[in-house]
């Protein structure tokens, strides 16, 4: 039997944004680990800010001082960056560049920002995604129940969170997380469905062409 063309595919970016405590880090995480998931990148990004009780070094953030982040983005090292709650978020470029070269796709959890960036970089390789709280209510509930922050973070929090909706309209896709169990279906079909963009294939034409030459017995 003659060889078979099969078409590639060019790793692409999936973005999840939300304000803090709707769930978009719950939400990447649980995906990256998904035993099925296993052609999925969770992107690291490195932050200023203090590491929280529940955080790991390099699987939550990498956590840097504010020299060592200044001096990444003047190097241009990193593919976004940004300033929240007063504390400098970014995403180092080279191993992005890497996945999706090697047809691996790359899982962001960064805010509306950071997104804005890479769409103007790389729109052509973005998926995104934001996560909506189903009441302000709600948020402010889950971020008590996280008892991570102090009451004043909180505060701020809600305040920047009104903002942080604001931007909903940047975003491909909108999700309500009012059921984190449904909220993860959604994500895992819009991935699914994104995979098999026409766009995003690699080889595709020739494929075709291949099937429409071959010679049946």
């Amino acid at each position: 039997m003659a060889d078979v063309l099969r078409p590639a595919r060019r790793g692409l970016i999936m973005i999840m944004s939300s304000p803090s405590g709707a769930g978009k880090s719950t939400l990447t995480r649980t995906l990256s680990k998904s035993p099925s998931e296993t052609n999925l990148d969770l992107s690291i990004s490195v932050t200023t800010r203090a590491k929280r009780p529940s955080e790991i070094e390099g699987v939550h953030y990498h956590f840097i001082d504010r020299e060592t982040f200044e001096q990444m983005r003047d190097r241009d090292e990193l593919l976004e960056w940004a300033e929240v709650h007063g504390n400098g978020y970014g995403t180092p470029r080279k191993p992005v560049e890497a996945s999706l070269k090697a047809g691996r796709d790359v899982l962001f959890d960064i805010d509306w920002q950071g997104t804005q960036q890479i769409l103007e970089r790389a729109r052509e390789d973005v998926v995104s995604i934001f996560i909506l709280p189903p009441s302000m209510a709600e948020l402010r509930s889950r971020l008590v129940r996280r008892a991570e922050d102090a009451p004043d973070v909180i505060a701020k929090r809600l305040a920047n969170a009104r903002e942080e909706i604001a931007r909903w309209t940047v975003y491909d896709y909108v999700i309500v997380n009012d059921d984190l169990d449904k909220a993860y279906d959604a994500v895992r079909s819009i991935l699914a469905a994104e995979r098999l963009k026409r766009s995003r294939a690699i080889g595709l034409g020739e494929f075709v062409e291949q099937l429409l030459t071959e010679t049946l017995p």
